[in-house]
């Protein structure tokens, strides 16, 4: 089954404790926490602190993608904030091994983005010690993009990467009913969903239209 985590970046900001219960009540599998510093993409969202006091709301699994420069100095900040995964950019260090072992070494599971123009094949030797391959389907910065359709090759030579190890695959950007499918039927394990989760107020609903 496809697990659904949920971007708060479409949720109402001034009530995100009430829509993190909600999401949770919905049926999210986790939430999806987009961290962007305003450097290594435009725009900025928010940090440790919001996610710490989010925290005490929802036994589901954080899922923590950092859109920032170096991120080595944010790992131990989000696993303080409650952090279970915490996702980093390939494009953002020249250290990706030492890197996602560090992000282990900590005890959360370590994941690797990869930006719509970054060549899969960066992730060939790190299959080992990775736990998820969060492929971006849109460019990265700003919710409510259009799908790019090039996604779905890369998801399926991705999973042939990854075969024979534990490492899921989850999918960001311009995701809906239409695009799921597409994206599942490729290999992919987690949708991160923002605009087709929130729209309308129906999130479970929508979550299940999604699954």
């Amino acid at each position: 089954m496809v697990l659904i985590a949920p971007s708060i970046l479409s949720a109402n900001f001034s009530a995100l404790k009430d829509e993190i219960v909600a999401l949770d009540k919905a049926g999210a599998d986790m939430i999806h926490l987009d961290i962007m510093d305003g450097h290594f993409v435009d725009n900025l969202t928010f940090g440790p602190a919001v996610v710490k006091s989010l925290r005490p709301y929802t036994k589901l699994p954080f899922d923590v993608h950092l859109m920032v420069d170096y991120p080595e100095h944010f790992i131990l900040p989000f696993k303080e904030a409650g952090a279970d995964i915490i996702t980093v950019h390939s494009e953002a260090t020249v250290h990706l091994d030492a890197l996602l072992n560090q992000i282990k070494n900590l005890g959360l599971k370590a994941g690797v983005a990869l930006n719509p123009a970054t060549d899969e094949n960066v992730i060939k030797y790190v299959t080992d010690i990775v736990d998820l391959v969060l492929i971006m389907s849109v460019n990265p910065g700003l919710g409510g993009q259009t799908f790019i359709e090039a996604s779905i090759d890369k998801i399926s030579r991705v999973k042939k990467l990854l075969k024979g190890r534990n490492a899921l695959i989850e999918v960001d950007g311009g995701i809906n009913p239409l695009t799921a499918g597409q994206c599942i039927s490729a290999g992919a394990d987690i949708l991160v969903a923002g605009t087709a989760v929130f729209k309308g107020g129906e999130y479970k609903k929508n979550i299940e239209t999604l699954k």
